[in-house]
């Protein structure tokens, strides 16, 4: 329950209102309070700033929060004519502040970095050495931006406040109204003159600095994996140094595949080596060691085999004695069309399985010779029926239509 119900009457919805209701509304009471559509009415334009000034609160989610707790702002406890918004929120949530005005954010902001690492540098392991520059606390003035013993004075263009309120045609002659950050004073509120600012940073509060870091990519390092490093990004005063985030990106790989912790490798084997065997390197590992694989003759490899290889996926970067498995996929390569034209195919054929019979048949049986035509599986199902689109019709929602009986 609100304890003040004023800023939903001016906008004419219940304090129940979602944020949906509200926006709707704003819109219509702008327009309906807009000076250009009153013309001789003094009062349009206060009726437009109450409207403006209560969208404001009930549109950000926590100054809606604290007006329905505590009202009027006057009615805030320890909140006068001195205070603003930024205060308030100190007061109510541990000094965090929400872009009212004049306070800092307590932390500076993060910067996230993309890093594209290959599988083998995921897999082994990798240092990396990176030379950036980043924002530091001026030591000249500690951070103030003046100089010595001068005093910031409130900046002329938000009155103090950090933030100012922008106007922007909407359309259809609306108006709407933000809250933005002053780019005078950069939300400060505060601003030295030009003559009392300090020389090394200008007023600017920080300077630029460069700074070297040291990536080191563990061994089983993952796509997405976020290496921080804490405290070594931009600084801002009176507040906690920003951190610098590495973000692995990992390429696509020629021969494996990653999931987890296991591994996939396709591995093309001629049609001889499935049926006969073989004893041979099928691939080199991602740390330059050689898989070597023996199939005993007659250990026939049949299409869509997978072979598991344990032990031989990525690391826990964790556990170092924990792995996960290699899957190895067999292709099998048939031979041409005409590979045999020069070899007896008797004498072959009788080194394979024998082939399978026909189907039995009676002298009524009708035998139809038919060609085949090369296909793929893509094409299966599209031939469509009558029947097939008056069904697709039914499950659509359109009814079938019969002739009644005579």
């Amino acid at each position: 329950m609100v304890v003040d119900s004023k800023l939903y009457d001016i906008l004419g919805v219940s304090p129940d209102a979602n944020d949906a209701e509200i926006k709707k509304a704003y819109k219509k009471q702008s327009l309906a309070n807009h000076p250009d559509k009153n013309p001789g009415d003094d009062g349009a334009s206060q009726r437009f700033q109450e409207v403006a000034n209560a969208y404001e609160t009930l549109s950000d989610p926590d100054a809606r929060a604290a007006y329905d707790r505590y009202g009027n702002a006057d009615d805030i406890p320890g909140m006068g004519p001195g205070m603003d918004m930024d205060d308030m929120f100190a007061s109510m949530f541990g000094n965090a502040t929400f872009g009212f005005g004049k306070g800092r954010p307590k932390r500076a902001q993060d910067s996230v970095l993309p890093y594209d690492v290959k599988l083998e540098e995921l897999y082994n392991g990798k240092v990396a050495h990176f030379a950036l520059e980043k924002n530091v606390v001026c030591s000249h003035c500690q951070g103030t931006g003046g100089k010595p013993g001068a005093v910031a004075k409130d900046c002329v263009t938000c009155g103090g406040k950090g933030r100012v309120l922008q106007q922007r045609h909407a359309g259809n002659g609306m108006i709407s109204q933000t809250m933005a950050t002053c780019s005078l004073c950069d939300g400060k509120g505060k601003k030295y003159r030009e003559k009392d600012q300090c020389k090394k940073c200008h007023g600017k509060c920080v300077v630029t600095a460069k700074t070297r870091l040291r990536l080191e990519i563990p061994r089983g390092g993952y796509d997405g994996q976020r290496i921080v490093f804490e405290g070594e990004g931009d600084q801002l005063p009176d507040t906690k140094p920003a951190s610098i985030i590495f973000e692995l990106k990992q390429k696509p790989h020629e021969t494996f595949q990653v999931r987890n912790l296991d591994l996939l490798a396709t591995v093309n084997i001629p049609l001889s080596e499935a049926l006969l065997g073989f004893s041979r390197t099928i691939l080199t590992h991602l740390d330059g060691r050689h898989i070597h694989v023996t199939k005993q003759q007659g250990e026939v490899i049949r299409p869509n085999q997978v072979d598991i290889i344990r032990g031989e996926g990525m690391m826990d970067q964790r556990y170092l004695d924990r792995r996960g498995d290699l899957f190895i996929a067999w292709n099998i390569e048939f031979p041409p069309d005409d590979w045999m034209r020069s070899m007896d195919a008797d004498a072959f054929c009788r080194l394979l399985p024998p082939k399978r019979p026909t189907v039995p048949s009676s002298g009524d049986t009708i035998v139809d010779e038919v060609a085949t035509l090369p296909g793929n599986m893509d094409e299966y199902g599209n031939n469509v029926g009558t029947q097939h689109q008056e069904r697709d019709e039914f499950d659509a929602g359109e009814p079938e239509v019969q002739c009644a009986q005579q």
